[in-house]
């Protein structure tokens, strides 16, 4: 059985155990699992049950609830990082959230009401970002440089097929609007409690506190020197723009499939898994493939570039799709071009990071840069999909193609500013 010290001082990390590996991946497939499919799938059909023809219903509450995280994340992170346990730092964070994260889904699948379903996704995104943020923190300060390209892979490629058994999990008991919210959510806690259980982290009692708690660290706990570390500030600027891209070519994915297949909303799912299903193929291969050349090239900024413009070509195919063929095949171009960057450009943010005493700090800082798209994306998205829409039909081109910039100009940024990472 694996342990690690609580102790993250700069000296060189030893590898980790396969099964550490795996286990740490497994954890965060549970937590996607839970944390994506209502993002992707069962907010939208449980807001057009209370709500219907209100899609833009979904980017204010799924907007909000990004918000107050975003807001709490870097608290979050100041006590993981100076919290003594016997459990370790980060393994009560992440059970924690997954049992918040699940009390969450119960609200919203009992919910009379759009403003309770805003609260639950309150609580269900504080619990499960929480328990991601723990993982990652883990991820961080124990796994080494030469196999960072491999846990990137790993944690990158499960995330994709994660939401897509999901999704296919809804489907099944979609006559029960609880089984739909609550079984996603069961299997993220089972995958968080044996990674816990299974690789037990060191007590974390006695661990020395860097500094006092006050209001000014509390306060620069949200913000980095951007000129005293570019790097890390580069890096942060190039995830926020591919983020924000993706988020503009997914928060309304399910009521975008619908308008251009003509079909209701509640039988997208079929389409969404199957969909789902075959993109695992090319999220394995952009996962794999990038994670692991970048591991053996030692070259992580050349893949994050690739990834970038792949996702460009992605997007533009379904933008002008009204076809499933089409929108398959650019579905698929798009879960390889997300696979491959978000493997590579998290072990950059594993290279980057200024300081790994204060890792859950500094990676809630990272975090900003995927939380603060996914929470303005979708107030801004109903605004793109109204110009020029004709009747009921929105303007989702317009969306996926604002998208496509968007991305690519993070991939551009990573690739030519980063200097410390090859």
């Amino acid at each position: 059985m694996t342990t690690e010290a609580p102790a993250v001082a700069a000296a060189p990390l030893a590898r980790v155990s396969a099964s550490w590996l795996a286990l740490s991946a497994i954890a965060n497939f549970g937590v996607s699992m839970a944390f994506i499919v209502p993002l992707s799938f069962s907010l939208a059909v449980r807001i057009s049950e209370l709500d219907p023809g209100h899609e833009e219903v979904l980017g204010y509450v799924t907007g909000i609830a990004q918000i107050v995280y975003l807001v709490a994340s870097p608290l979050i992170g100041v006590w993981s990082d100076r919290l003594q346990s016997r459990f370790g730092r980060r393994s009560p964070f992440v059970v924690g959230g997954a049992l918040l994260g699940i009390v969450g889904l119960v609200v919203i699948s009992s919910a009379p009401s759009v403003l309770i379903v805003g609260v639950g996704w309150v609580i269900g995104l504080m619990g499960w970002a929480t328990a991601g943020q723990a993982i990652q923190n883990r991820q961080a300060e124990t796994v080494p440089e030469e196999q960072r390209g491999r846990i990137s892979a790993l944690t990158g490629l499960l995330a994709q097929v994660a939401p897509v058994l999901g999704i296919g999990i809804a489907y099944a008991v979609a006559s029960s609007t609880l089984l739909v919210f609550v079984i996603p959510g069961l299997v993220g806690l089972l995958c968080v409690i044996l990674f816990t259980v299974l690789k037990k982290e060191r007590s974390s009692v006695g661990l020395a506190s860097t500094a006092p708690v006050s209001v000014k660290s509390i306060l620069s706990s949200y913000v980095f020197n951007p000129r005293k570390h570019p790097d890390f500030g580069w890096n942060w600027l190039g995830r926020f723009l591919f983020f924000m891209g993706l988020y503009f070519n997914t928060s309304f994915g399910t009521f975008f499939y619908a308008q251009r297949l003509g079909l209701p909303v509640k039988e997208v799912a079929g389409i969404v898994a199957i969909i789902g299903l075959i993109g695992i193929v090319a999220a394995t291969v952009g996962a794999l493939g990038a994670g692991f050349l970048s591991d053996k090239l030692r070259r992580r900024k050349l893949f994050a570039l690739i990834g970038a413009v792949l996702f460009v070509f992605g997007a533009v195919t379904e933008a002008f799709a009204h076809s499933f063929v089409t929108l398959l095949i650019g579905s698929l171009i798009m879960q390889l071009a997300i696979a491959a960057f978000s493997a590579v450009d998290q072990a950059i943010v594993f290279a980057v990071i200024p300081d790994r005493a204060q890792t859950g700090r500094y990676l809630a800082v990272v975090a900003f840069a995927q939380k603060i798209p996914s929470g303005i994306a979708p107030l801004i998205a109903p605004l793109i999909i109204t110009v020029g829409a004709v009747g009921a039909d929105k303007n989702y081109t317009a969306l996926y193609l604002a998208g496509a910039v968007l991305a690519l100009a993070g991939g551009i940024i990573v690739a030519t500013k980063v200097k410390a990472v090859r």
